[in-house]
């Protein structure tokens, strides 16, 4: 499916859906002292694409390899024994100097806590990490997280709450940076996380990818924060898997690719 087509289907796809129930907004008097993105600059049809491309993204939900049980990653207490070695650790997020590389650093290791947490590794330490950059961050739209190590759910009342505070342009960092991220996770122990992909779920990476690369390709004329967003995209492209086998071959050809363009985005 090309481009054009594929926007035209996501279009049509989320006009009548949502990603669920949403809480009340906060009052738009408190969000205006901590608005920095000038949304009233986006053309009405950029505005309406970008919120369907939202709803789009939102609806596929969760990664499988970020669920535990029958519907996701299931190890062995043998396999729990042999600890991941490739998450990030939570003084990465040293690195994150602007607030768009806190937003980017905070998604991805909100990623690694849930594989951490999977995995039987101590979780706190990423947890407070997380919740220092997203104070950093001075975005109150986080407080709609039960959890606030969950920020890789990337969620519709996540979105529409940081529309409502003048920060949806910084959704696309949270988005992209946990797909990056969750994709360096796959790479690494193909073998493993395959597994919870059937073939609907596997051609459900490439529709993140194509969601997160049409939403970033509109923003980044209007916001220079997302053109790095738009160079993590482009290589990874090439994860356009329909079935489970492509998915584990394109992730093992294009494991050193991912790695750097999660090296690039994170600034590791």
């Amino acid at each position: 499916m090309n481009k054009l087509s594929f926007f035209a289907v996501v279009m049509a796809a989320v006009a009548f859906t949502s990603c669920g129930g949403k809480k009340a907004l906060p009052p738009v008097q408190d969000a205006e002292t901590i608005k920095i993105f000038d949304q009233q600059q986006l053309p009405s049809g950029v505005k309406a694409a970008l919120d369907s491309l939202a709803t789009a993204y939102c609806n596929q939900g969760l990664m499988p390899i970020l669920l535990e049980g029958k519907s996701g990653v299931q190890l062995t207490k043998t396999e729990k024994q042999l600890k991941p070695d490739y998450l990030l650790p939570p003084t990465a997020a040293d690195k994150a100097a602007t607030v768009a590389d806190k937003y980017r650093m905070a998604s991805a290791l909100s990623v690694d806590t849930r594989i951490a947490d999977i995995y039987d590794m101590p979780v706190e330490s990423y947890k407070t990490t997380i919740a220092r950059l997203t104070g950093e961050t001075d975005d109150l739209s986080f407080k709609v997280l039960e959890n606030a190590a969950a920020v890789y759910s990337t969620s519709q009342e996540l979105y529409d709450t940081m529309k409502a505070y003048g920060r949806s342009n910084f959704f696309w960092q949270l988005a992209t940076a946990s797909l990056v991220e969750e994709l360096y996770v796959m790479a690494q122990n193909t073998e493993k996380y395959i597994t919870v992909f059937d073939d609907q779920k596997a051609a459900g990476v490439a529709q993140r990818t194509a969601l997160v690369a049409e939403a970033t390709t509109f923003l980044k004329e209007y916001d220079d924060e997302a053109t790095p967003l738009v160079q993590a995209i482009e290589p990874l492209k090439a994860i356009s898997a329909t079935t489970a086998e492509q998915l584990k071959v394109q992730l093992e050809e294009a494991k050193a690719v991912i790695a750097e363009v999660r090296n690039t985005l994170l600034k590791l």
